[in-house]
């Protein structure tokens, strides 16, 4: 949005969580408990070509995930980026890198949130929109 032309700036939250390498379950998530959009770094190459570490996405919990969304959603006990994928009449989480097998959806309540919006690594001025 243009602030000059009288509107204004939506701000998105960017939640900082600490790990604890040696606990026997995970931190409490940036991902819990958020009621409205948030940021998130990617980490990791499961997502390539579409997502790389260092990406910005900007997820938006209460989006409506469809056939082909990426999401924020639990998967094998933590938080993931993903494709939500309906195959053979069931929902799974779908990574793009071919080596990751595809997870069953447990419950829609496993899906944190829809992205709606990345920022690449290194090019503050572009990004692209997924709604």
């Amino acid at each position: 949005m243009n602030p000059a032309a009288g509107m204004s700036r939506r701000v998105i939250p960017i939640r900082a969580v600490a790990r604890d390498a040696t606990a026997a379950e995970p931190a409490a998530s940036a991902c819990e408990d958020v009621e409205e959009a948030f940021a998130l770094l990617v980490y990791g190459e499961t997502m390539l070509p579409e997502f790389a570490e260092g990406d910005v996405i900007i997820v938006e919990p209460d989006g409506r995930p469809c056939d082909g969304s990426y999401v924020v959603a639990r998967c094998a006990g933590e938080w993931a980026l993903r494709q939500l994928v309906e195959r053979d009449g069931r929902w799974c989480l779908h990574a793009l890198d071919a080596r990751i097998a595809d997870v069953g959806l447990a419950a829609w309540s496993d899906v944190r949130g829809v992205v709606i919006q990345k920022r690449p690594a290194g090019r503050r001025r572009a990004s692209v929109s997924y709604v």
